[in-house]
């Protein structure tokens, strides 16, 4: 796999419409998005090819998995799905697990992301998801069914299974999965010609939302980013902060050359 420094891109944006003013506020600012709406509830296809329609020429969407296939029924996010599946479905639902119901879930979220012409969609996995080996072979399975969409997926999976580099580098070479990280704690346990990094924040645990990120904080971001080898790149901030903070970081690569 071959990466060129000098012609590689990196876009920098939020995690949602982050910007006072709604999308077309939004789309002043930043050349990418990652959706979150489709990780409560699937919106229609009809409504992200709208959102397509509207957006600036070259505009990249990304956008979140729907959490059916990620996250169990008990999830609290679950309560935002507007779904009640019966007493046996919920139990099948998330965790990645290779059932009639995750792989439907993930046709219906393949299907948004088409209409949305999405570049990448983004699989995240709960913490309370285990690290064992019927875990891990559900997941070679479902990314078995996943690949035949041919979308460009990536998985930022927490807890005990974001620290299986061995296994995670094994499931991303094999289904071509980009591994997601926050960069500033956790390397990609593997390459891709597209590095995808969602930042949540510094500080004690996997989130911390509330941060604010310093200048000092951004020029070692750039620097972990200057030494991955990729083709293009994903730069999302995730905190209450992250359209000042993405604004800022833009500023430092243009000052530096660093995006095209």
């Amino acid at each position: 796999m071959f990466f060129h420094k000098w012609m590689r891109r990196i876009l920098v944006g939020c995690c949602g419409w982050a910007v006072k003013g709604g999308k077309e506020a939004y789309y002043q600012k930043f050349p990418t998005i990652e959706i979150q709406e489709t990780f409560y509830k699937l919106p229609r296809t009809e409504t992200v090819m709208r959102w397509r329609e509207k957006a600036p020429r070259g505009f990249v969407f990304c956008m979140k998995a729907w959490q059916a296939v990620s996250h169990p029924v008990s999830s609290p996010t679950w309560r935002r799905s507007g779904l009640q599946p019966g007493k046996r479905e919920a139990t099948r639902y998330g965790w990645l697990r290779p059932v009639k119901e995750n792989f439907a879930a993930w046709d219906k979220t393949a299907e948004v992301a088409k209409a949305m012409q999405a570049h990448v969609v983004v699989i995240q996995t709960p913490a309370s998801m285990p690290d064992d080996q019927k875990t891990q072979q559900n997941v070679m399975k479902f990314f078995e069914h996943a690949s035949t969409h041919h979308l460009t997926i990536a998985w930022e999976p927490r807890g005990k299974l974001a620290k299986n580099k061995t296994f995670l580098q094994k499931v991303c070479e094999k289904h071509g999965i980009i591994h997601v990280t926050d960069i500033l704690k956790s390397e990609p346990a593997t390459q891709h010609k597209i590095f995808y990094t969602r930042l949540h924040g510094l500080g004690r645990g996997e989130v911390n939302y509330r941060y604010r990120y310093s200048d000092q904080d951004l020029r070692l971001l750039a620097e972990k980013i200057d030494a991955i080898n990729f083709d293009e790149g994903y730069v999302f901030f995730n905190n209450l902060w992250m359209a000042e903070d993405a604004e800022r970081f833009m500023k430092m690569l243009k000052r530096e050359n660093k995006l095209t």
